[in-house]
């Protein structure tokens, strides 16, 4: 086993014991299942990914899953609003000598959204569901045409998700499909015109 698989690993343990002893929702970890990530890591290869924008680091979990599916150039910028979580991903990063292909910004993330530049190939939303409105219209506009928003939690928080979905259903530019994989996730198409 390499050293990333063992990371993960690694971070599957502590993820859920660390979730089934914290009462506060902000000190859990909330990181992907594992066949999540694993999806994720084929969807990079197979749509041939080599910039992604991850809202909602955690641990660094899913980020890992994201950075290790990209081309040896490619890069993952990634934001997380807290700042215990974004030093744990950052020690995690560096641990399996991956921390110069991924750029953690730190704060709020629609102030972080609004302050990017560039496009990006893939987004993948993991962060505070009721922020998805509020975020979409600067989340859309850090997507190249042509790229792929996921967004996990589309099942087990269906509800929560709602006016997002009704804010992708009600644009002419995009394909949606609904995927069954661990908390299910949203798939958004940004169409090329």
């Amino acid at each position: 086993m390499g050293a990333l698989d063992a990371l993960l690993t690694q971070l599957e343990v502590l993820g859920e014991q660390n979730d089934a002893q914290q009462t506060q929702h902000s000190e859990k970890y909330l990181n992907i299942t594992r066949d999540t990530g694993a999806f994720l890591s084929v969807l990079v290869k197979s749509i041939q990914a080599q910039t992604i924008l991850e809202v909602g680091t955690s641990n660094g979990y899913s980020t890992l899953w994201l950075v290790s599916a990209l081309p040896d150039h490619g890069r993952v910028t990634t934001i997380e609003h807290s700042s215990r979580k974004a030093q744990e991903a950052r020690a995690h990063f560096e641990q399996v000598g991956l921390s110069e292909r991924i750029e953690l910004l730190e704060g709020d993330a629609l102030e972080q959204l609004h302050q990017l530049q560039g496009l990006f190939d893939l987004v993948f939303l993991d962060a505070d569901r009721g922020q998805y409105l509020a975020m979409a219209d600067a989340v859309w506009a850090r997507l190249k045409p042509g790229g792929l928003l996921v967004c996990d939690n589309a099942i087990s928080h269906q509800q929560q998700l709602a006016p997002f979905r009704e804010w992708v259903q009600a644009r002419t530019d995009t394909s949606e499909a609904l995927v069954p994989v661990g908390k299910g996730e949203l798939m958004v198409y940004k169409a090329l015109t």
